[in-house]
């Protein structure tokens, strides 16, 4: 029973030991495969140890330096002396196969890891005074530690299979490319031109004071995508699931006025719209969590077991300073714990594969200058939102300052959105503009009012 529950080869672990004491060099072969935590004899991990340390120091390796490099730390004794050390030394006589040696010795350790690790989760998921949330997250982090330890993903390619692996890429998107637009459609024109969709594997910031509109942008994105066969998850921090409910349904209705949403005086025309439009975006692949506590752990595991379903391919969280950070660092400070959770979302979009939109609050800054416009350097709490994020977006609406126009283009501000891509990792940047009802129900692309045209035709 023991021999199961801790896999194990004393034999191969001198094997490997033997090559290093004979050959010099056999050290640099396994040095980047195996740690010393990876042997199972505690006497053979302490004679790793050693010879991991001196090869890192520089120093030569054979039976005598490895003999006094253990003395000088107390340990000759403790391997077994220098008899035990001749007795490794005669185990092997060359470093043939030892790469495929430290493979196996490094899978046995992985085993016991996923036993031992495997025992404490069960463990936790029976204390009932253990959140279930955080024995989800532990279990998580244990797969992904192991699959890291397995090399699952290696990354050291050669020139030719990167250049294989781009042209793939390549191929892909003038296969896949639908009037320029190689990713997820957007439901702008402009910013479709300008980003040629939402990319896998992008962290895309979308940032604005409060009251400008950044839920009812992201809803309009995540309803786009969806109707365009995308599976959509949206995690709502802010508002409860019914009432971004209430602002998909005004968005797919013509005349249904939203005042009499809210409260409750639809007329036999109005009610009949929104159960209507209630039975067309009922067939919408949109998911929502609006848990009232929700960390980027927690977004990372619905994520995952949504994706192995085949059921996400773009994640939306409304918004990043609503998450909940906790940490076992209690000294780590706020712009600390606002980098981890960005640094989280990035390597979430690059894990899935998919876009992940993240909607951040800016500062009052903007608001100090003539035309309240703002800037990258408004990114609310840290500057590693801007660091991970592959684009960013601020949206601006010149009507809320009580500005008749909008000073770059001059079009009238009345119903007028822009969005300032202020960042854009692998594109250019530059403004876009939207159009919108006054109740921000309704999103599209802008066009300007006859008066204005008539007036600025010549």
């Amino acid at each position: 029973m023991n021999e199961t529950l801790n896999p194990q080869d004393a034999g191969l672990e001198e094997a490997v030991l033997g090559a290093c004491l004979v050959e010099s060099e056999a050290i640099s072969l396994i040095a980047d495969k195996l740690r010393p935590e990876m042997f199972y004899n505690d006497q053979n991990r302490m004679v790793y140890a050693a010879i991991l340390a001196m090869f890192r120091a520089g120093k030569v390796i054979d039976i005598l330096t490895v003999k006094n490099e253990l003395a000088s730390c107390g340990n000759l004794e403790k391997v077994g002396g220098p008899y035990n050390l001749m007795r490794l030394a005669s185990r092997i006589a060359s470093s043939a196969h030892l790469e495929y040696h430290a493979c196996i010795l490094r899978e046995l350790f992985i085993r016991r890891e996923v036993i031992l690790g495997s025992y404490k989760q069960l463990a936790a998921a029976a204390d009932e005074s253990v959140d279930i949330t955080d024995v989800l997250v532990g279990m998580h982090d244990l797969l992904d530690r192991l699959e890291g330890e397995m090399g699952a993903a290696d990354h050291l390619r050669t020139m030719g299979q990167l250049m294989e692996d781009t042209l793939t890429q390549v191929e892909a998107r003038v296969e896949s490319s639908r009037n320029g637009i190689t990713g997820i459609p957007t439901g702008f024109s402009d910013l479709d031109k300008l980003t040629s969709g939402w990319q896998r594997g992008d962290l895309d910031i979308i940032a604005a004071r409060p009251a400008v509109g950044k839920t009812a942008f992201a809803l309009h994105l995540a309803k786009t995508a969806a109707a365009s066969g995308y599976h959509t998850v949206v995690f709502s921090l802010e508002m409860q699931g019914e009432r971004l409910g209430d602002r998909w349904l005004l968005a797919a209705t013509e005349d249904v006025d939203a005042s009499h949403m809210r409260r409750g005086q639809l007329d036999t025309g109005e009610l009949r719209q929104v159960r209507e439009a209630s039975r067309q975006l009922s067939q919408l692949s949109i998911r929502v969590d609006d848990s009232p506590v929700v960390s980027m752990d927690h977004v990372r595991s619905v994520a995952r077991m949504l994706k192995s379903k085949g059921e996400c391919d773009m994640i939306i969280l409304d918004y990043l300073q609503l998450c909940d950070m906790k940490s076992d660092q209690n000294n780590r400070n706020r712009e600390q714990e606002v980098a981890q959770a960005t640094r989280k979302a990035k390597l979430m979009a690059k894990e899935l594969d998919v876009p992940v939109l993240l909607l951040s609050q800016l500062n009052r800054m903007s608001e100090g200058r003539p035309d309240c416009r703002p800037l990258l350097s408004d990114l609310r709490e840290s500057g590693a939102i801007e660091q991970d994020a592959d684009m960013v977006m601020l949206l601006y609406r010149p009507a809320l300052h009580g500005l008749k126009t909008e000073h770059k283009s001059k079009y009238p501000s009345e119903g007028l959105g822009v969005v300032i891509v202020a960042k854009h990792r692998n594109g250019e940047t530059g403004d876009v503009y939207f159009g919108h009802n006054p109740s921000l129900t309704k999103m599209g692309d802008y066009v300007p009012p006859c008066e204005w045209l008539m007036k600025h035709a010549k």
